[in-house]
């Protein structure tokens, strides 16, 4: 056997040009590449690809672009600082599944007046009424987030905490419009970075065109054999277009509604984990089996596959074979995290001021609810005027209390790792509420597939409940 560490990503201003061959990811991805055709060893063939990087650009453009072997651009990898964007766009970006981002949090940050103006507002009419609205919302949030943090003290009659302080912040936030600005950190591959070049490329905003072209202009020099078709085709404009149905949404709606899941879940669960180790037996033949058993049995069942599980660790992955979905209404704030989990599956409709708004219960006690109500107001009749004349602007002055509707289609498996990340004491109020009643839909459809789900904070306890010896006694 034999290890090799290939290399990582550096910052490469700290460093200074040394050793052989141009600083690319693309002799890495050139190299393994030819691995399964050459007898060579792996760091023989990137100690090659090193002394000729044109010839490792050649091999890469014919085996990825000419073959089809596209997986080869994994293998490059980029770390991308992306600053002074709006939060809209954020949204755009962070729909690119297998891709890594760190962003800028509006719990823990406290933000100033840097925001957006729109390039399809520059020289417009509407553009003073626009910069009238951002402006009034910043006002509210650092009026907001004082008086938060004046209440967080008086209800505990003591100094306030950095901890409260976060609260404060992160309630005053529900004001502050989707134009502001924010900053994150991407690690993605090549073959990611070329669709998501492509697809901003098409997007009807101008902020994603831009940031398209910045994007392409920072990475192409480095890594022109992997960065190749950027330019957008008919579908990826497409892609942004569909059609619009009018009229406004039901009043009568639930914030959580689970619209579909796996019939008879918890005995297609049992019935994979039989599968396992079925010794040859098809899955029907499991799935039989599993129908035949006790209720008490399939509980036994599940519970050995959960028995040793620590709250770091994910679910078998038997669990992926049950499916849930939700038609969920949600908070911007509340979109901001959910859509962290890119495993799921969410199709999200745009943001829409009928939908009313999130108002944190701390704004309520603090006395702010009237004043923020006629900022919403204000605000909504600001972007009606925005939609009628210049479209793609009017998302920008909604806030981060605007709601959205989304479909949102998730395994088991995933649903346990939300509902660890998502219900624990640190999570935010907002999204918390949204997985608690997720979580209870789902336990209540399928309880076995379900047994052990919970909040970080609460697991431990969950699980002595589960097995306990009087637990396992009465079975």
């Amino acid at each position: 056997m034999k290890v090799v560490l290939a290399g990582f990503n550096v910052d490469l201003g700290a460093i200074a040009p040394c050793g052989e061959g141009e600083l690319t990811p693309e002799t890495i991805a050139a190299a393994y590449a030819r691995i399964s055709r050459s007898p060579l060893s792996v760091d023989e063939l990137r100690k090659i690809a090193r002394k000729d990087v044109e010839k490792a650009r050649q091999s890469n453009e014919k085996i990825v672009f000419e073959m089809g072997h596209s997986s080869i651009a994994e293998h490059a990898i980029f770390n991308i600082d992306i600053m002074g964007i709006s939060r809209l766009l954020v949204e755009e970006v962070e729909k690119f599944r297998l891709v890594s981002f760190t962003e800028k949090s509006q719990r823990y940050c406290l933000f100033q007046d840097d925001f957006t103006l729109p390039d399809e507002l520059k020289n417009h009419a509407l553009s003073d009424l626009f910069l009238s609205i951002i402006r009034q919302q910043q006002h509210f949030y650092r009026v907001a987030y004082e008086r938060l943090k004046s209440i967080l003290t008086s209800e505990k009659g003591s100094y306030l905490s950095p901890t409260d302080d976060n609260l404060a912040k992160e309630d005053a936030r529900y004001a502050i419009s989707l134009a502001t600005h924010t900053q994150l950190g991407m690690t993605i591959n090549a073959r990611n970075l070329e669709l998501m070049i492509r697809r901003l490329a098409a997007h009807p905003l101008k902020e994603a065109r831009t940031l398209s072209q910045a994007l392409f202009e920072t990475v192409h020099p480095i890594a022109p054999s992997l960065i190749r078709y950027t330019k957008p085709t008919d579908y990826d404009v497409a892609y942004h277009d569909l059609p619009e149905i009018k009229g406004a949404p039901s009043s009568d709606f639930k914030a959580v509604e689970l619209i579909w899941f796996t019939p008879e879940a918890d005995t297609r669960l049992v019935a994979a984990l039989l599968y396992r180790s079925g010794g040859g037996k098809g899955f029907d033949e499991c799935l039989l089996e599993a129908k035949q058993l006790p209720k008490e049995r399939k509980r036994e069942i599940v519970k050995e596959s959960l028995r040793h599980l620590q709250p770091y660790d994910q679910v078998r992955r038997e669990f992926e074979i049950v499916d849930l979905v939700y038609d969920l209404t949600v908070s911007a704030t509340c979109f901001a995290q959910l859509k962290r989990h890119r495993m799921a599956t969410i199709l999200a409709q745009a943001y829409n001021p009928d939908l009313g708004i999130t108002i944190p219960p701390r704004m309520l006690r603090a006395g702010l609810a009237e004043d923020f109500k006629k900022l919403i107001e204000t605000t909504n009749e600001s972007y009606r005027r925005l939609i009628r004349e210049v479209p793609p602007a009017a998302p920008y002055i909604l806030t981060n209390a605007h709601r959205r509707k989304l479909v949102l289609k998730v395994n088991a498996r995933e649903l346990y790792h939300i509902s660890r990340l998502r219900l624990d004491r640190h999570a935010q109020w907002d999204i918390r509420s949204i997985v608690q009643e997720m979580v209870h839909e789902a336990q209540r459809v399928m309880p076995l597939t379900l047994l052990l789900a919970g909040g970080r904070n609460t697991y431990e306890e969950n699980y002595q409940t589960i097995f306990s010896p009087k637990e396992e006694k009465s079975q």
